[in-house]
């Protein structure tokens, strides 16, 4: 039997390079793709959208194969690997780019990600400001962010920041690892 079409998924938790080497591990995910979301600007370039004057977010857009995993079990990763409590920052990163935002591409992926912001709300102290909204047009990121964490295991951010997140998905959430 072949798979069906991937479906797609996309999501803001703060910088990409943290969203996209936790999800690169993850089994069922065919594709990770850094870009940008939500903002006015046509094709906006990484330092337009770092000025905070895009209205973008930093996103991930993820192909997976809906019967190796669910939607909803990306969303399980996704609240938790990223603060969804924080109105738009990641430790310290701080900006509207920054924000927590599940772009959703159907009606389906809507109410998976209102019922997932429910479930993880057990799990936070603070509300969650999580926004979800439709998905508009993805603008991939420039090449050199692609396979950032990868590339660069021991740049100061990727040591500090996105390290502990890919380390923490690998502990709390081993089912899903593992292409």
């Amino acid at each position: 039997m072949n798979p069906g079409p991937p479906s797609l998924a996309t999501l803001a938790g703060g910088c990409f390079w943290c969203l996209e080497a936790v999800y690169l591990d993850v089994r069922g995910v065919a594709s990770v793709t850094s870009g940008y979301m939500g903002g006015q600007t046509l094709d906006p370039s990484y330092e337009e959208v770092c000025s905070g004057d895009t209205g973008h977010a930093e996103v991930v857009q993820l192909e997976f194969n809906p019967d190796l995993i669910s939607f909803p079990d990306l969303l399980e990763i996704f609240f938790t690997i990223h603060d969804p409590t924080t109105l738009n920052r990641q430790g310290n990163d701080t900006g509207t780019q920054y924000r927590s935002a599940v772009f959703f591409h159907s009606p389906e992926q809507e109410a998976q990600a209102r019922a997932a912001i429910q479930a993880a709300s057990a799990l936070y102290e603070d509300p969650i400001v999580t926004e979800v909204v439709p998905a508009a047009t993805f603008w991939p990121a420039e090449d050199y962010h692609r396979d950032y964490f990868a590339r660069h295991p021991y740049q100061p951010y990727c040591a500090f920041v996105v390290a502990p997140k890919v380390s923490k998905f690998r502990a709390e959430l081993a089912a899903h690892y593992g292409r």
